[in-house]
């Protein structure tokens, strides 16, 4: 007897469906499974033993072959569980419906019968939309996540036993509904507030120029000054979540397993900030069959280097091409994968090794070779893709002990969707999201400066020392700005502020 069940695997950032067809033979007892399997698929054969017994169906002893078709996709993870179960069960017919193969079943399975949660369940979902199937088996604590996507009736199982009841018609299955849009209001509201932060006007206001423009930025000041504290607040300030963008980033969030069970959706904009001593897999991705790593986990966010010169130096140079694609390429012998990478780069440092050479009320102990050591772990490459380097002092007593009421989050926020409309509409029609992403022919068009900004550019230039490419971000800054401010020109004034944001050029 032949059975056939449609399942899922997940490619990059990407759900393909599978073809699980189960063929009982007569011969000797034998449990096969081809079609490019991995260990964890090839061990599905005892659990499934497992769980049909303890649901009170015998398991069939005849010779069993398993096939995931197409078989030139490596396929892995054990949400072929249940699928294989049903497809043996309908072999050896203990279920009668004509139906199994319109569904898109997935889920793991328990020793005892239970189905348990599997990861990726939303971008499966988008697969059974896209191929138009009839809705989709998963387990029930995946069952939410699955809902987010329009369109798709999804019904979620607890056990092995109600998924035979649902397909041989003895059991019925409430589909899983959910209100997308309240559930993205309801999930779209950041705890942490600019509202907090005591003082740092300057580097407050540094920051909102980065949100305006999806500039990357670099915070230097001594330890305790609040740099990773100010850096945890960026994403309140940064423009609203679109759903589209919510569910794109849901869709990464899904593949790696970090979604809420009860509110599957990423309203806000994240924010990862892994340790200095994260591998390259960690933070590009990786895995025989590559899965996102923390670029990709910030998707539509802000990722967040804190202690910058402790990252190992080769970590820190596989930043640069998603930095500048937006996206990561990641290529094995079987395969290249790519995930999006569209982030905002904030990182932190000292500004030398002790952490005190800008500290007025400690002194510092290095020697200036120490210092120019200490920065030179930073690579002039991954330096020229960081638009704003602000300096960040130790915070006064009188700003700490005052009383008076910061400006929130939400009215700088404001400001800052004002700034990208302004963006949207001057690069309509054009591949460029925001002011960052201007290549040389968009600066040229766009950041068009007066006489006295280009005198006023090229003595400091001069004077500083700087490069070319410090010139083009200094242009895109001052764009930012004079977005900020309402303005359709570049003026000296905006172009003074865009100079001082490259304090590490500026020595």
């Amino acid at each position: 007897m032949l059975a056939k069940v449609l399942s899922s695997t997940l490619l990059g950032v990407d759900a393909w469906i599978i073809e699980v067809e189960v063929d009982l033979a007569n011969g000797l007892p034998t449990f096969t499974t081809v079609g490019l399997p991995d260990v964890s698929i090839r061990e599905s054969r005892d659990r499934v033993k497992a769980a049909m017994v303890n649901s009170g169906f015998p398991f069939p002893l005849k010779r069993i072959t398993v096939n995931l078709a197409p078989a030139h996709v490596r396929k892995e993870g054990t949400a072929f569980d249940l699928p294989i179960a049903l497809g043996l069960l309908q072999a050896s017919g203990y279920i009668q419906s004509e139906q199994l193969h319109t569904y898109l079943v997935v889920g793991e399975l328990s020793l005892d019968g239970r189905v348990k949660a599997i990861a990726g369940a939303m971008p499966m979902a988008l697969a059974v939309r896209q191929a138009g199937l009839q809705g989709m088996i998963v387990p029930a604590e995946n069952a939410a996540e699955a809902a987010v996507i329009e369109d798709v009736p999804v019904f979620g199982v607890a056990t092995l036993a109600q998924a035979i009841g649902f397909f041989n018609g003895t059991e019925t299955i409430p589909q899983t509904r959910c209100d997308v849009q309240t559930l993205f209001q309801q999930q779209a509201v950041y705890h942490e507030d600019f509202a907090d932060v005591k003082g740092q006007q300057h580097v407050k206001r540094a920051l909102e120029v980065a949100a305006a423009g999806a500039h990357n930025v670099l915070l230097i000041g001594p330890p305790g000054s609040g740099k990773s504290l100010l850096a945890r607040r960026l994403p309140s300030i940064l423009p609203d979540m679109s759903l589209e963008e919510a569910i794109e980033t849901s869709k990464i969030h899904s593949i790696a397993g970090l979604l809420n069970r009860e509110r599957a959706l990423v309203a806000t904009r994240p924010f990862r900030a892994p340790h200095h001593s994260t591998s390259d897999a960690g933070l590009i991705g990786g895995g025989t069959i590559p899965g996102p790593g923390e670029v990709s986990l910030a998707h539509n966010g802000i990722l967040f280097l804190d202690e910058l010169p402790e990252f190992r130096r080769s970590v820190l140079e596989v930043l640069r091409q998603p930095l500048e694609d937006a996206q990561v390429t990641i290529a094995r012998a079987a395969m290249t994968l790519t995930f999006p990478a569209r982030l905002m780069l904030t990182a932190a440092m000292n500004p030398c090794p002790c952490g005190f050479s800008t500290d007025p009320q400690h002194t510092c102990v290095c020697s200036a070779q120490q210092i120019q050591r200490y920065r030179t772990r930073i690579s002039g490459p991954l330096l020229d893709r960081i638009d704003i380097h602000v300096d960040v002092p130790p915070v006064h007593y009188a700003d700490l002990a005052s009383t008076a009421a910061a400006e929130p989050s939400r009215l700088i926020r404001v400001r800052v969707n004002t700034a990208r409309e302004r963006q949207r509409s001057r690069f309509s029609g054009m591949a460029v999201p925001h002011n960052a992403a201007m290549g040389v022919r968009e600066i040229r068009q766009f950041c068009t400066l007066d006489n006295a900004g280009e005198r006023l550019l090229e003595q400091a230039m001069r004077h500083y020392g700087l490069s070319a490419r410090a010139y083009d971000r200094i242009c895109k800054v001052a764009r930012t700005i004079a977005d900020l401010a309402g303005a359709e020109t570049i003026t000296p004034a905006h172009l003074s502020e865009a100079i001082q944001y490259r304090t590490l050029e500026r020595g």
